[in-house]
């Protein structure tokens, strides 16, 4: 039997609300898998903790995530709160740094439920791997201001940081069946390297990289112009590898093609630790009111178990993992089940019940 501890950081916003139903997800795993059992532990994180304690990211939080097998966040940040330097809390970059949560796993998935976001409604499934340890994050809390003249942000681009980002979006290409079009494996390189020589110097080791993997095809495409791509050709792509900030904004517009931000799941995984989380904010103007769509966290506790599965050779999440994806579809083929976001009214416990209900009959 396989018992895994989660550390479970509700966080800000409908962070709780979401998570909720996640872990309800979770639990109704063990009747299916009986040889799968979680331990879960809430430790606080964020905005109200920071306002509370002066600290968004207690050590006492920092230490059960430490020693967890993995960490599953809601949502964190309130933009009435801030640092003193008028920058946003936001605890999960903190941990992803501090951590070493090099790639940021954002998967593209549009379900067949789901009301069509583009005109031609092509078939969606991709995954955009984000490099989130440097890039122009990393000038995070250490820019320069001179007064209320100048501001200085510098972008980080470094020969491992790059390496081991691409070499793991070769390793995703490897495990999928390529891009809904046409079948092929390939990994496009996202930046900017017709101007900027740090991205010239990323796709030189996208390059140098992309030497090992000759059965993936390569791909290349400047940021500006991929915006365009996601949204005339999204079926083209399979993985998608870019810097920090660039990763960042291509999956916020990679979500709305899928349903929005509350569709959206991610992980942030380095070789020690993984944390689990939906791609949207706290979303403030719906906190409480039990609107908010909780399946891009539940979507978030799958691929925990995709992560845990692999870790630990085990089977069982693995399946389990599959088993929530497999759920997910068959609730959203069912217009009852849409929230807000998607059109409908379903409220935020109903969704998880349905998920619940699709797993466990």
């Amino acid at each position: 039997m396989s018992t895994y501890n989660i550390a479970v950081l509700p966080g800000d916003g409908v962070g709780p609300e979401v998570v909720a139903e996640a872990v309800k997800v979770l639990l109704a795993l063990e009747k299916p898998y009986p040889n799968l059992r979680f331990v879960f532990s809430e430790h606080p994180v964020g905005a109200a903790c920071y306002q509370e304690t002066g600290e968004d990211l207690p050590q006492s939080t920092l230490d059960a995530c430490r020693s967890a097998d993995a960490i599953l966040f809601g949502s964190a940040g309130d933009p009435e709160i801030r640092f003193p330097d008028g920058t946003e809390i936001a605890p999960q970059l903190t941990l992803r740094f501090l951590l070493d949560l090099y790639a940021g796993i954002r998967p593209i998935k549009k379900y067949p439920g789901v009301p069509p976001l583009l005109t031609d409604d092509p078939p969606i499934d991709y995954v955009i791997l984000r490099e989130n340890t440097e890039g122009l994050y990393a000038s995070r809390g250490a820019g320069v201001r001179v007064g209320d003249e100048v501001a200085i942000d510098s972008m980080v681009i470094t020969q491992k940081g790059t390496e081991r980002i691409v070499r793991t979006a070769f390793e995703i290409a490897d495990q999928r069946q390529g891009a809904p079009r046409d079948g092929k494996r390939r990994v496009t390189c996202v930046d900017k390297a017709n101007v900027l020589k740090s991205m010239a110097f990323f796709r030189q080791i996208y390059d140098q990289v992309a030497e090992n993997y000759p059965d993936t095809a390569r791909d290349y495409a400047y940021v500006d112009a991929f915006t365009v791509y996601q949204v005339r050709g999204a079926d083209f792509y399979d993985v998608v590898v870019a810097e920090n900030m660039f990763g960042d904004i291509i999956s916020d517009l990679a979500a709305a093609t899928i349903g929005g931000m509350g569709m959206a799941p991610s992980a942030d995984v380095g070789d020690d630790h993984g944390v689990f989380q939906p791609s949207h904010g706290t979303a403030p103007d719906i906190a409480g009111q039990g609107i908010a769509n909780p399946l891009g966290q539940i979507l978030s506790a799958g691929m925990m178990l995709t992560w845990l599965g692999d870790r630990h050779n085990d089977s069982e999440a693995t399946a389990a993992a599959g088993t929530i994806d497999s759920a997910v579809g068959k609730v959203l083929n069912d217009v009852a089940n849409h929230t807000a976001d998607l059109g409908g009214s379903a409220a935020t416990p109903s969704v998880g019940d349905a998920v619940v209900k699709a797993i466990t009959n």
